[in-house]
């Protein structure tokens, strides 16, 4: 998959957030959604879990990926190993969440902590107790299980050539400086599309940096 730019992010109807766990993948959906003006998909609630902590069989969450990925425009927070290639068919843009496993595990760690206090509903209503958190499907135990193996995937898209284009964050002020420049570039659009409706055209704001510009940064 080729490196992905900014406009290739701004151009895209269908984004697949990727990332390791705890690095914030459904939080980041949500403020791109907004961003972009395109519908968020958590796959936990809507694809994932079943109440009571039931797995839903793989061929139903195969037949709603597919329901899911053929919408005109969306932002989805992950990919299951059971349909991402579903997803990966139809996303015009990959953003991988390649944070470091310090700042994913204690980013997890307080997340749990803090859904175990106050009972957060989670994953289609259910909730997170003692019990599992230490069980075999701790989603901590599955951080270290999986770590290595996200990783590797996400570079390995970024590295070939061919498919979806991949944008690769490797800390969340990256994706904040992201977000920020999409939402600039909105309330620019924005104030052109009003003057040119109103012929102020002197009144137009100066073009942005380019991507190039923007992204040095990071």
């Amino acid at each position: 998959m080729p490196v992905a730019s900014l406009s290739d992010v701004e151009r895209a109807q269908r984004v697949l957030l990727y990332g390791v766990t705890g690095s914030g993948k459904s939080t980041a959906a949500a403020r791109l959604g907004a961003a972009l003006g395109l519908p968020v998909h958590l796959v936990d609630d809507e694809v994932g879990w079943l109440p009571c902590w039931v797995e839903r069989p793989q061929d139903e969450q195969r037949a709603l990926a597919h329901q899911m990925a053929s919408a005109e425009g969306w932002v989805v927070d992950s990919a299951y190993g059971a349909w991402r290639d579903v997803m990966l068919e139809r996303a015009r843009v990959v953003i991988a969440l390649d944070y470091s496993r310090a700042l994913t595990l204690s980013r997890l760690v307080r997340r749990c902590v803090h859904r175990l206090t106050t009972r957060t509903p989670v994953c289609n209503g259910n909730t997170e107790n003692v019990r599992q958190l230490f069980s075999r499907n701790s989603i901590v135990r599955w951080h270290f299980s999986s770590f290595a193996r996200k990783r590797e995937r996400m570079r390995r898209w970024e590295a070939t050539p061919e498919g979806v284009p991949v944008l690769r964050l490797t800390h969340p002020r990256e994706f904040d400086r992201l977000v920020q420049s999409l939402e600039q570039d909105n309330i620019g659009a924005a104030s052109r599309e009003a003057a040119l409706r109103h012929g102020g055209i002197d009144d137009l704001p100066v073009p942005a940096r380019d991507d190039a510009a923007r992204f040095v940064e990071f």
